[in-house]
């Protein structure tokens, strides 16, 4: 038994006839009932009853013409998915830190793309130690990682030890977001005092290379603020901020119509000046594509429109 009789099978039960089914398929008839006759023989069953009538199946054959359907389809999906046309797919993944001119980025380049263009496209926010680990592994050609500048010389030795190329996004002061009617948008001066009595939300999982967690998540987040919300996942930060206006976030740079559009303003606070980066990290040997190199482009676009704000 091969495909052709199983191609055979299906078209004789849509025609309910062997000689329609033989000019289908532009062989002669005698060829096609000989090779239906010898299906038969091998698998022991009467897959088709001929009757004055025509073709009937019988309910061997109703069962055996459903495997041979699912069959011919599942091959023709694998043909398609390895043809010339489909190879030529654009692919393009990218991890990348909860930042909102990163996400603004990404859906002005999905845009460029039309209705006909061949695509699978992948995106996913995560910390900074899953954005490596995914990217060391293969799981995703890029990855973009954000940390404070100061620990630079630790993610350098870290790149060079696991074989990661590398290359500057980014380098930033993180901006103080909070609701427009928040009582801190009337503080002209904002120091780190200011901010004790409201609710930090914030992301819990820090990274820096050879640093214990505990003392890394005490830089980053320290004890001077007594309330904090954790969260995983971007949308819900704007959620809160718009909402509970005793909150505030450290972030990168936003987009002005994001601001907008949950009531948020940035404010300076004059304690604030550490410095972070964003850094493109994928493996070494790894040959940016076009499609990479045109989301990088729109992604240094926006990361000036955002600076200038």
């Amino acid at each position: 038994m091969n495909l052709m009789h199983l191609k055979y099978v299906v078209e004789i039960d849509k025609t309910r006839s062997i000689s329609k089914a033989a000019e289908n398929l532009y062989m002669g008839q005698p060829n096609l009932s000989r090779s239906i006759k010898e299906l038969e023989q091998s698998l022991q069953i009467t897959i088709f009853k001929r009757t004055p009538k025509g073709i009937e199946v019988t309910p061997d054959g109703e069962e055996f013409i459903q495997y041979a359907k699912k069959i011919l389809a599942d091959v023709e999906t694998v043909e398609k998915k390895y043809t010339q046309k489909e190879k030529h797919k654009e692919k393009f993944s990218i991890l990348g830190p909860r930042a909102s001119y990163i996400g603004y980025s990404f859906v002005e380049f999905m845009r460029g793309f039309d209705s006909k263009s061949l695509i699978e496209i992948v995106y996913k926010e995560t910390n900074s130690l899953k954005a490596i680990n995914k990217v060391l592994q293969g799981e995703y050609r890029l990855g973009i990682i954000r940390y404070r500048s100061s620990f630079q010389d630790q993610f350098k030795k870290m790149f060079e030890e696991k074989g990661l190329d590398y290359e500057l996004i980014y380098e930033f002061r993180h901006r103080l977001i909070v609701h427009q009617s928040s009582p801190l948008c009337k503080i002209e001066n904002i120091t780190y005092r200011d901010l004790e009595n409201y609710i930090e939300i914030c992301y819990p999982d820090p990274y820096v290379p050879h640093l214990p967690f505990s003392d890394v998540k005490k830089i980053e987040l320290p004890d001077s603020i007594n309330r904090r919300i954790y969260i995983y996942e971007r949308a819900s930060q704007f959620d809160l901020l718009e909402n509970l206006d005793n909150t505030f976030m450290w972030v990168s740079p936003v987009p002005k119509e994001l601001l907008d559009k949950y009531n948020l303003v940035e404010i300076k606070c004059n304690d604030n000046v550490n410095e972070y980066r964003d850094v493109l990290i994928f493996r070494k040997g790894y040959h940016l594509t076009d499609i990479d190199k045109r989301f990088l482009t729109i992604l240094c676009d926006i990361k000036r429109e955002v600076n200038q704000d």
